[in-house]
Parts: structure tokens; sequence; C-alpha cells
């Protein structure tokens, strides 16, 4: 798959959840066993971020190889890590109670850091590129 394909993927799967989160926090929290009101203004946190990160995907899909480029990629990775580990480690504590409401998530952030360290990895490195 093309990188711009990619990131417009993903970036759309990250504004369908984000305004998911955003718009319904209850929902998505009941399906991982949760039920808090500040629990919800988290999610609805973490739904506007999941927004911002779906624009940026989006808007930057058909960028040229730059080190900016690579460093937006791998922060994406790093939300993909952290909110995998998070989630694993919400459910073992007992703190998400519904495995079927995380298992979902976890898959999709494997496949998406997967992707991500794709392009990252297959990115020509700047000190390669000739200056104009």
């Amino acid at each position: 798959m093309k990188r711009s394909a990619y990131l417009l993927l993903s970036g759309l799967i990250a504004l369908a959840i984000g305004t998911f989160a955003l718009l319904a926090p209850e929902i998505l929290l009941a399906s991982k066993g949760v039920s808090s009101a500040a629990a919800n203004v988290w999610m609805q946190e973490v739904g506007v971020m999941l927004i911002a990160v779906g624009i940026l995907a989006v808007m930057v899909r058909h960028h040229e190889d730059s080190p900016t480029l690579k460093a937006i990629l791998f922060c994406n990775v790093v939300i993909q890590v952290g909110l995998f580990a998070i989630e694993a480690f919400a459910y073992r504590n007992g703190t998400i109670t519904l495995l079927s409401g995380i298992v979902p998530n976890l898959i999709l952030h494997v496949c998406l850091a997967v992707g991500l360290i794709y392009y990252i990895v297959t990115m020509p490195d700047s000190s390669q590129r000739t200056a104009c």
C-alpha cells in the first residue's frame, strides 16, 4: 500500500474513533467495562487528541520524505505503543474488565504501529539526499 493511502486510512480511523470518543465516551467505556464521569472526561480528551492526529495524518499524506515527516510518523508509533500498553495493563490490573472491549483496539494498535514503522524504516535518510 502506498504511504499516502496508508496515512489516509489511518487518519480516517483516528478521526472516526476520536469523534466517537468525543461524542459518546460512555458507550466506548461501557464496551471496556468502565463507567465514571471522570473517565468520560478523559475519554473525550483522548478523542480530541485522536481527531488532531487523524487530521495531521490526512494533511501530510502527500508530503515528500523528510526528517519532519519521519518525526510525525515516529510520534504516531509512540501513540500506538502507548495506548496498547495502557489498555493491556489496565485489563491486567482489573481497571478494564471486559477483554472484548480491548482486543480490537490492541490489534488495531499493533497493525498501525507496524505500518508506521515500515514507512519510517523504508524512508531514505536525509543524509543520503543531495542538497539543492
